[in-house]
């Protein structure tokens, strides 16, 4: 049982204070997203003006989502015993010096630097988001706010490739100033938002954890993605190994350390275990859609950044709509058969864009299979990601949003290594037309068939009457 240190009076949705709230948590967590965004339409040009191979361009995108990903943890934990709202401010401050950097690297291997520093303050503000809205809302309204900021972030999400598609047609490096401002807003809106942590917390860190879980993500990362080029070769082999034995010694360090980054008592709950599998499945499925598509649309296609940006903008505009409104059905119905629905529909979606020629028509080839996108997502993400929360007391809300951040990270930074391995990209094949339109359709399908193994995961693996709001105090 955790000691839980709320506001002085829990929040309501309709009031000042509590959209103020919503709308702090909106903006820093769409510095994440927008950036995202930007970085899969500017690779292309990225690749011309700083003579990247294939292997550069994966690590601008790897490079920040490791150190997400193996540092989010660490961002939730801090974030439980420090104080969610300081946490979640240092990290929108270092990413704000961190996107300068980005935007001034003169070469791909500072760049990817610079990515990385962004990916640890990415890994301070990202769960903070979640966490206060957990924290500082009433139980009856915590499913309508987790569905609202899904909701509304898609106005970042839908912003991203369009100002970004302009930006990146003018110069990429302007692409990234635009992180700055948002941050100082974010920064000025913070000082009213209400602190939350967790008494209970341990305030050790689980220094072991904080360095296995990069060095494995790292070693199997650089594995994947040198595969292409280099084969089987003693130091791609090496970093596999490495990366592998670091992941089995994190595991048992977990298991047998006092006061563990990731507690195993989190996955005795079947659904949290089970909910952070299908998270594994559909991130990794929408991350590598999400950027084989940019780049095909750019390559293939022959379109414009801006187009090509603009091309995915029905996803967020559908997710802002109907989002919150999938989130309260949740709630009335529980989170099982809304995820398992989603995961259908966005299945179909991915299918849909499977089918596109080299020369694609927007209305019926490309617009079709988006829209169907929008609607799968619509409906999944708002139950998965309040259902995940829910499966834990209030007081581990940071730890359970961290570890249901890092699986939807790591999942991506595997789907963006793996998926030319699978389809045959590498070297200086982005930039043939025909080359990346087979790997397109090919990676279509293999994200079509990770979505639709996390819903059949989630119809026979979560419990009929899955939770959306806590049980467990």
């Amino acid at each position: 049982m955790t000691e839980e240190t709320e506001p002085t009076r829990l929040l309501a949705m309709g009031e000042p204070a509590g959209r103020r709230l919503l709308a702090t948590t909106v903006l820093g967590s769409g510095l994440g997203f927008l950036d995202g965004t930007i970085a899969n339409v500017a690779l292309p040009h990225i690749g011309d003006d700083l003579h990247a191979d294939l292997a550069g361009l994966q690590w601008v995108v790897n490079g920040y989502t490791l150190a997400l990903a193996s540092l989010i943890l660490v961002g939730g934990s801090l974030g439980d015993r420090l104080g969610r709202k300081r946490v979640y401010g240092w990290g929108i401050a270092g990413f704000a010096v961190a996107s300068a950097l980005v935007a001034l690297s003169p070469t791909i291997e500072l760049l990817v630097l610079a990515r990385v520093l962004q990916g640890v303050a990415a890994a301070l503000l990202t769960p903070g988001s979640l966490a206060m809205l957990q924290a500082s809302f009433r139980k009856e309204d915590r499913m309508r706010a987790v569905g609202a900021w899904t909701g509304t972030l898609g106005i970042a999400t839908a912003a991203g490739p369009v100002v970004g598609g302009w930006l990146v047609g003018i110069d990429w490096r302007i692409a990234f100033w635009i992180n700055p401002p948002i941050a100082a807003v974010v920064l000025w809106l913070l000082r009213s938002a209400p602190e939350s942590r967790d008494q209970a917390a341990s305030h050790r860190l689980d220094w072991w954890a904080v360095l296995l879980a990069p060095v494995s993500l790292a070693g199997v990362t650089w594995a994947l993605t040198s595969w292409p080029d280099s084969g089987a070769s003693p130091t791609t082999v090496g970093a596999l190994a490495v990366g592998v034995l670091a992941g089995m010694t994190f595991v048992v360090v977990e298991l047998r350390t006092r006061h563990p980054m990731v507690p195993p008592r989190l996955f005795a709950s079947r659904d949290f275990s089970v909910i952070n599998i299908v998270t594994l499945f559909v991130y990794a499925a929408l991350t590598g859609a999400l950027l084989f598509l940019a780049i095909f649309l750019q390559v293939s296609a022959g379109w414009t950044p801006l187009e090509a940006g603009a091309a995915t903008v029905p996803i967020s505009v559908l997710m802002f709509f109907l989002a919150s409104r999938f989130g309260s059905l949740a709630t009335r119905f529980g989170a099982r058969p809304l995820m398992v629905c989603g995961a259908a529909v966005l299945t179909v979606g991915f299918a849909w864009l499977a089918l596109a020629p080299d020369d694609p028509s927007y209305i019926g080839q490309i617009l079709p299979g988006v829209l169907v996108m929008g609607l799968g997502l619509s409906i999944l993400v708002a139950p998965l990601t309040g259902a995940v929360l829910a499966a834990v007391p209030d007081g581990q809300s940071g730890l359970a949003s961290g570890v249901n951040n890092a699986v939807s990270r790591t999942a991506g930074l595997i789907a963006v290594a793996v998926l030319p391995l699978l389809t045959g990209l590498s070297g200086t094949a982005y930039r043939d037309g025909i080359a990346v339109g087979h790997s397109y359709r090919a990676s279509m399908w293999w994200c079509a068939g990770l979505v639709l193994a996390g819903g059949l995961l989630a119809a026979v693996g979560l419990r009929r009457t899955s939770a959306t709001t806590a049980d467990v105090n």
